[in-house]
């Protein structure tokens, strides 16, 4: 996944670099609320790069730790409550498989671009997993390739669980629609996690980083106003929601500046209240209607 080092991006797979060095650096404070001893080597040289060129690189890792931290919990849940496989949509350089005390009859199940598959097979040939673990090369904005690799997965499960962490930001409304209605026609599918971002997030990173994006031929574009409602249509509700900024606070990885969060809290209670839902950033755990 190395190139052209005179651009910070080159791919859409080059923010699984960055989001990769975001686990390594908690993995190594003294407090870490999670451990995973393959990130450094998953994000590579390139992934410290990337954090250090990239404007807000290393400081967004609090919603990284936060988010990661949120999704760790719903798996293990979700497993001990019975879910027997997990798909991992556009898995990028997760290594769930490897660090969460998973049974080992369960199924977990990566989907990812097959240059993504490849090199991180590549990077992981050594360990051994904790549980049963596919990849998948796949295309996931192709309807042919998911609806057969769904119709595939659907006669080896019984009770699974979708990850979706960090893809649907890339894809705009029409494919996200497409896939949570390919995901609902899978009956053994009984449970989504996905974050999800605000209009005004979304601008503000494209502020950011769009440029960036532009260059790697990808953009942040799915930020729907009505939040997880965006998914009923498609047959799906929302069970939990777990807003980062709260939990950001909660774990003692608050985002920088977040005292002016409290400062303006206590002047101007109301409108900060009003302004805090439009940035309602969140992990959302869907369930089938």
């Amino acid at each position: 996944m190395a190139g052209n080092s005179s651009r910070i991006l080159e791919s859409v797979s080059d923010t699984a670099l960055l989001v990769a060095h975001h686990r390594a650096m908690e993995s190594v404070r003294p407090d870490a609320l999670f451990h995973d001893p393959y990130a450094q080597r998953l994000a590579g040289d390139r992934g410290e790069e990337i954090a250090r060129r990239l404007r807000w690189g290393k400081r967004m890792a609090w919603s990284t730790i936060t988010r990661t931290v949120l999704i760790d919990d719903i798996v293990t849940r979700l497993v001990a409550e019975g879910v027997d496989t997990v798909l991992n949509l556009a898995a990028g350089l997760d290594s769930r498989p490897y660090r969460l005390p998973l049974p080992p009859s369960l199924r977990w199940v990566e989907m990812d671009l097959p240059a993504m598959t490849a090199a991180k097979t590549e990077l992981t040939k050594d360990e051994k997993p904790r549980c049963q673990l596919e990849r998948i090369s796949i295309d996931l904005a192709s309807p042919a390739e998911r609806e057969r690799v769904l119709a595939e997965q659907s006669l080896k499960m019984r009770k699974a669980l979708v990850i979706s962490e960090g893809l649907l930001v890339y894809l705009n409304d029409a494919v996200v629609g497409e896939l949570a209605h390919d995901l609902h026609e899978t009956p053994p599918i009984r449970f989504w996690v996905c974050d999800i971002a605000t209009p005004l997030i979304v601008k503000r990173m494209q502020r950011w980083w769009g440029k960036h994006m532009k260059a790697a031929n990808t953009q942040m574009q799915f930020a729907p106003p009505n939040g997880t409602k965006f998914f009923e249509p498609m047959g799906w509700r929302e069970r939990e929601f777990h807003v980062l900024f709260d939990n950001s606070m909660r774990i003692g990885r608050p985002m920088p500046l977040a005292w002016i969060y409290k400062v303006q809290l206590r002047l101007f209670p109301k409108y900060t209240r009003k302004q805090a839902v439009k940035w309602r950033a969140g992990v959302a755990l869907l369930e089938r209607i």
